[in-house]
């Protein structure tokens, strides 16, 4: 199972965290502190996994990837495989290039309830259920559109009833 989905920066700041076990904010403060630590101490030139037992207590695993000026991080349990992990990184920052044209920090900061929707058509309790970035686009978009559509049936509904007041 998949226990958390971090997004940080370089200097250790917080874009995203999404946990997928309940931990108090405290908690949740000290862990990405922990990971941030366990990211930084690390050689560029050795491996993206790391053993999690001391952050995130036994059985639990760390994977990571860097790019530009961002860390992803998975933190998952022994039933999850790194490299299925490492291949769901890819995915989701794939997914967010075909979004953002390109994606940086400030997309992530600007867009983070669009990053969320991807990460909730990724990864459902901790579980992944879609791997396939084309087929999260079109969910993502669907979603997108139905609620444009609300919003317009929401502003709709509201006008006619001013008019006929008047």
């Amino acid at each position: 199972m998949i226990r958390a989905v971090l997004v940080m920066n370089t200097q250790g700041k917080p874009r995203v965290a999404k946990f997928y076990e309940f931990q108090p904010v405290e908690k949740q403060q000290e862990l990405m502190r922990n990971v941030y630590g366990a990211l930084c101490s690390r050689a560029e030139n050795i491996s993206n996994f790391i053993e999690a037992d001391a952050i995130f207590g036994p059985g639990t695993r760390l994977v990571y990837k860097h790019y530009a000026t961002l860390y992803f991080v998975f933190i998952f349990d022994s039933c999850e495989n790194e490299l299925a992990m490492l291949d769901l990184i890819q995915v989701l920052v794939e997914t967010l290039d075909k979004c953002f044209k390109n994606v940086c920090e400030l997309d992530i900061v600007f867009n983070f309830k669009k990053l969320h929707t991807i990460l909730d058509e990724i990864i459902l309790g901790g579980q992944v259920l879609e791997t396939s970035s084309s087929e999260i686009m079109k969910a993502v978009e669907e979603i997108s559109r139905a609620e444009r559509s609300s919003n317009a049936v929401a502003f709709l509904s509201k006008s006619p009833s001013s008019w006929i007041g008047k």
